[in-house]
């Protein structure tokens, strides 16, 4: 697929690019903004910013828009909100931009239909946790807040029709999603490509340095460069990052499949449900969600192989996330009542089982998954506090599980990770 003004995202410091010309201070700021990213476009760009920054003394801006489509953010939000944080303590200037305006519209990316837009009501509810849960982890004292409201709303329609004249439809129809809706027959309202072009507009009234995003928001970051360099302005870098698996292993994090930590969940709950993730998928969180440097997650990585247990590694990573919303005095309970509770914790090696027909009953799933002969004997263990679901016992034997991923525990030695889907 081709997008809008890409450009090369070979890492700077290749033989010729002049990187043995850089202050240590840039390489660093370099290796910070790589670290985890799926692309920097261009990556020799970003350094020739970065070494501008270096020598006048001027914090680049560097932007992150997420609309309010949700009233909470879970972990796979904060892999881009971490980059900001980052790049934020190196010293610059990070734009957390809330898209009231662009919500209205509804981002159409990586969605095989129409995504319905939210009322300003359902906005203005959203908005104001959003905000409130990204200082979490940004650093509020140095963080500039915006709405795109600000400069979305005075263009009017006169406006809108001269910024929808700098791109074209036949471009437009390059973008993966409208290029398959559109061959499969499916409806494509023209509303639709009013976003990329609000998106690329934002970076122009913001005059963004870089701007960051998952890497299923490429072409929208690169409409940003096109309107940029289309207004006369210098146009921003990009820098994708990866979209975050959720704790199923599979999909994207996402509330709607029920596979995410929400980072205002408690801290018990964030940390049991962390130690339920495979040992595969730790590998793929730990560059997107732990403050490790590469060199130290490469390391843990060798030790695991030498011998060390995994479960050892993958509760450094559960307390470090923990910790960061928590506090560390908290997380460190959270681990001692999760030993408590579950009596050594979720095995190394447990077995998994896919189940349909959610949302299901708590016995029926026992029975189905065969860790209760029947519903009754399911119900009976319930009462007894022999049921677990990701570390916490079971009272309701009424309970429905909706969609998602849960470490089911039967008595102190029967686990199960059950996948349970519609």
């Amino acid at each position: 697929m081709n997008q809008p003004h890409t450009a090369s995202s070979s890492i700077a410091g290749e033989p010729g690019a002049g990187v043995e010309a850089l202050p240590d201070s840039v390489l660093e700021a370099l290796s910070v903004t790589q670290k985890g990213c799926d692309e920097l476009i261009p990556a020799k760009e970003w350094a020739a910013k970065l070494l501008r920054a270096h020598k006048s003394g001027v914090a680049l801006r560097i932007k992150l828009g997420l609309d309010p489509t949700a009233p909470d953010i879970h972990l796979g939000h904060t892999v881009v909100l971490n980059k900001m944080r980052q790049l934020q303590d190196l010293g610059h200037q990070v734009i957390f931009l809330i898209g009231d305006f662009t919500s209205m519209i509804g981002d159409p990316s990586g969605r095989n239909s129409t995504r319905p837009p939210l009322t300003k009501e359902q906005i203005t509810l959203n908005a104001e946790t959003y905000y409130k849960q990204a200082s979490l982890v940004l650093d509020p004292s140095k963080t500039e807040i915006r709405y795109n409201s600000e400069w979305c709303d005075p263009l009017g329609a006169r406006g809108m029709i001269e910024l929808a004249s700098r791109y074209t439809v036949a471009r437009m129809m390059e973008r993966d999603d409208f290029h398959k809706r559109f061959t499969s027959g499916q409806s494509i309202s023209v509303h639709e490509f009013l976003y990329p072009l609000m998106q690329g507009y934002d970076s122009v009234a913001l005059k963004s340095d870089l701007e960051l995003g998952g890497t299923d928001q490429k072409f929208n970051l690169l409409m940003g460069r096109h309107l940029q360099e289309d207004y006369g302005q210098e146009p921003q870098c990009i820098l994708t990052m990866p979209l975050l698996e959720g704790l199923d292993g599979v999909e994207k994090m996402s509330k709607s499949k029920n596979n995410y930590i929400g980072i205002s969940e408690d801290a018990n709950s964030m940390f049991s449900k962390t130690l339920s993730i495979s040992d595969e998928l730790m590998w793929r969180w730990y560059p997107l969600l732990s403050f490790k440097s590469m060199l130290e997650i490469e390391a843990l990585k060798q030790e695991t192989l030498a011998g060390r247990n995994p479960k050892e590694v993958k509760t450094l990573l559960a307390k470090e996330i923990t910790a960061r919303f928590h506090g560390l005095a908290a997380a460190d309970r959270a681990e001692e009542d999760f030993n408590n509770r579950s009596k050594g914790g979720i095995p190394d090696e447990i077995a998994q089982m896919s189940l349909s027909g959610a949302p299901l009953g708590i016995s029926a799933l026992l029975k189905s998954c065969g860790l209760a002969p029947s519903g009754a004997e399911a119900g009976r263990l319930i009462d007894g506090s022999g049921v677990r679901i990701d570390g916490v016992t079971v009272s309701d034997k009424g309970l429905k599980l909706p969609p998602g991923t849960y470490v089911v525990q039967v008595g102190k030695r029967k686990f199960m990770r059950i996948v349970l889907t519609e």
